[in-house]
């Protein structure tokens, strides 16, 4: 790892705690019957693509929610479900990242929704006392750039906007479509498939 001074991070699965199937059993338990092809770790139906991209709003895409499904549920109930993945942020992962900072340039990029994102840096903030975002020198978010992993566009796009270069920079992530996208890229990466986490990866 001596050539690389730049780490892009993923959040669910490498920093934060997150269970796809709470999310899931939570959409199963109003009726959903079919959640799976809404959505996966792997996959996103163009309803969640949208949120994950910033493309509808959360009123929008609750009240699409509804005509697809089909279902008379409430904006907060849904709202709900879909938080139902978020876990915590382990204290020594985050203690391992500060460390990290002093050795690399540090960044993240996630496939995320405003939906999401205000549930876990509040979280955070309500557990630290601080800002998630502080500990990155730029925190790259799906829905506020409109691209989403593993579209190689998003890559490219973090790579400009941070001046890093390919094999100067080490991704990391749960989902190996993701991982694999990058390396096409020429990231370098490191794919950490669940229960693994950023505390598994030395550097």
């Amino acid at each position: 790892m001596q050539k690389i001074k730049n780490l892009l991070l993923d959040l669910g699965g490498v920093l934060l705690d997150i269970d796809f199937s709470r999310t899931k059993t939570a959409f199963e338990a109003l009726g959903v019957k079919n959640f799976d092809a809404f959505f996966t770790q792997y996959h996103a139906a163009p309803l969640f693509e949208d949120l994950e991209t910033g493309r509808v709003l959360p009123e929008n895409f609750y009240a699409n929610f509804r005509r697809e499904t089909g279902l008379a549920v409430t904006d907060a109930t849904i709202a709900n479900a879909w938080n139902a993945m978020l876990g915590d942020f382990p204290a020594n992962r985050v203690d391992y990242l500060k460390s990290l900072r002093k050795k690399y340039r540090l960044f993240l990029l996630s496939n995320t929704n405003i939906i999401h994102y205000e549930a876990f840096c509040e979280n955070f903030t309500r557990v630290y006392g601080y800002s998630f975002n502080t500990i990155f020198e730029k925190a790259f978010y799906s829905h506020e750039i409109g691209l989403r992993k593993p579209y190689p566009e998003i890559f490219q796009y973090v790579l400009q906007e941070g001046d890093m270069k390919p094999a100067e920079t080490l991704f990391i992530d749960d989902t190996i479509t993701n991982t694999d996208a990058a390396r096409q890229l020429g990231l370098e990466v490191i794919h950490l498939p669940a229960p693994k986490n950023i505390l598994d990866v030395m550097l």
